[in-house]
C-alpha cells in the first residue's frame, strides 16, 4: 500500500515539535494509528528513520497513518526531554484523531532500541495518568536498563555494545546518572507494577546487549497478568531487521510481526461487517 507524507509542528517542552505522517494515498476512512519512536541511544538518529522501521512496513501491510516525532535527543537535552516530547505526540494525536483520520481506540506505541524504551515509558506515563488507553506496545529489541544486565555487560555485540551503551545512559541520564533512585519514565526497567499496561510483543537476538532486558521486560509483563509475546533470534546483531534487511532473519522477524499484529491492526471490510 502506498504511503504519503505529511508534516506538521505541535507544541512540546522545546516549543515546536516535528511529526512526520506516513498515510495511505487512498485513505476515506479513520484507521489504526501507530506511533513510532526512533532508535539511536537518545542521542542520535532523526524522525525519517520511520522509512526504515517495522512501523513503515505496518503502515504499508495493513493500511494505518503511521506517526513519527522528532523528539530532543539527548546531547540537546537530557531526560526528561525525549519521552515528554514522545508522550505530547501522543496527546496530541489522540486529541486530534478525527482531525488526523486516526481511530482513538486503536493507537499502537512502538519503535526501536531507544524507541523501543521511549514507547515502554509512553505507555506508562499514559496508563499512570489515565487519559489515553493505548491499545497495544510494541518495544523491539528495547533500550530499558540503565544498569548493567548479563548481556549489556562486557558485551561486544555488532552495532551496539557495552562501551557505546555506558556512553548513551551518561548523556541521556545527565544528573541522574549514578544516581539512586533512577525514576522509570527514564528507565522503564525500573517499574515495579506492569498491572493494566497494553499487550506486548517484541523481537531480540540473543547476543546482543539488550536481549536480558528484553526478557525480563516480557516477564514482568506476564507476570502481572497482561498478554505479552517475544521471539527470539539467533546472532550479535543489534537491529537487525533494520542493518540487515536483506538476511532471512530479518525477513523472518518482519514477516513474524505482522502475523502478531494482523488481530490488531486489520480493518474489517464491508463484507465482514456483513456477516
Amino acid at each position: 500500500m502506498k504511503l504519503k507524507r505529511h508534516k506538521i509542528y505541535i507544541q512540546s517542552g522545546a516549543g515546536k515539535l516535528k511529526l512526520i505522517l506516513l498515510r495511505p494515498e487512498s485513505q476515506q476512512s479513520n484507521l489504526p494509528g501507530i506511533l513510532w519512536f526512533h532508535g539511536g541511544g537518545y542521542l542520535t538518529g532523526m524522525a525519517d528513520m520511520l522509512y526504515l522501521s517495522a512501523g513503515k512496513v505496518l503502515a504499508e501491510k495493513f493500511g494505518a497513518v503511521l506517526v513519527s516525532p522528532g523528539y530532543r535527543l539527548s546531547w540537546q537535552a537530557p531526560y526528561p526531554a525525549a519521552v515528554e516530547d514522545c508522550y505530547a505526540a501522543l496527546e496530541y494525536i489522540y486529541t486530534h484523531a478525527e482531525e488526523l483520520m486516526i481511530q482513538k481506540d486503536k493507537i499502537i506505541v512502538g519503535g526501536e532500541s531507544a524507541g523501543g524504551g521511549l514507547a515502554a515509558a509512553v505507555c506508562m506515563m499514559a496508563r499512570d495518568k489515565g487519559k489515553i488507553p493505548v491499545a497495544f506496545q510494541l518495544p523491539l529489541y528495547p533500550m530499558l536498563d540503565c544498569y548493567d544486565t548479563p548481556s549489556s555487560a562486557n558485551n561486544h555485540g555488532y552495532f551496539w555494545n557495552t562501551t557505546k551503551n555506558h556512553q548513551a545512559w551518561k548523556l541521556y541520564l545527565g544528573s541522574l546518572y549514578g544516581t539512586s533512585p533512577i525514576p522509570k519514565y527514564a528507565s522503564p526497567s525500573r517499574e515495579t507494577d506492569y498491572a493494566g499496561l497494553p499487550s506486548a510483543y517484541t523481537f531480540v537476538c540473543k547476543g546482543e546487549p539488550f536481549y536480558d532486558e528484553t526478557l525480563t521486560f516480557i516477564k514482568n509483563l506476564r507476570d502481572a497478568g497482561v498478554p505479552a509475546s517475544l521471539d527470539i533470534y539467533s546472532g550479535k546483531v543489534h537491529a537487525f531487521d533494520m542493518m540487515q534487511p536483506w538476511t532471512s532473519k530479518a525477513q523472518l522477524a518482519r514477516k513474524r510481526l505482522c502475523a502478531i499484529m494482523a488481530p490488531v491492526l486489520s480493518v474489517p471490510s464491508a463484507d465482514d461487517n456483513q456477516n
